[in-house]
């Protein structure tokens, strides 16, 4: 395999890497119950792409009360 083939392969699997990872942390941010989290979590570890398939189409992505910006200003237009 050529040098420049290799490289690009590698960037693949960190961006693939980076965006499961984003995923995993959005989930468990997420109000669901820890169990559903959990089972996210695992799709997503077990089955990187086709977990992100699947995640981007059902998976929880709300952020829970107390998890985000805390101050009145930050939400200002």
């Amino acid at each position: 395999m050529t040098e420049p083939v290799t490289y690009f392969w590698i960037a693949v699997a960190a961006i693939i890497l980076l965006v499961d990872l984003w995923a995993i942390v959005s989930v468990f941010r997420s109000d669901k119950r820890d169990a559903t989290k959990a089972m996210w979590a695992l799709l997503l570890l077990a089955l990187p792409v086709v977990g992100l398939a699947i995640w981007g189409g059902l998976g929880p992505r709300g952020i829970k009360r107390g998890t985000g910006p805390s101050s009145p200003e930050h939400s200002k237009g």
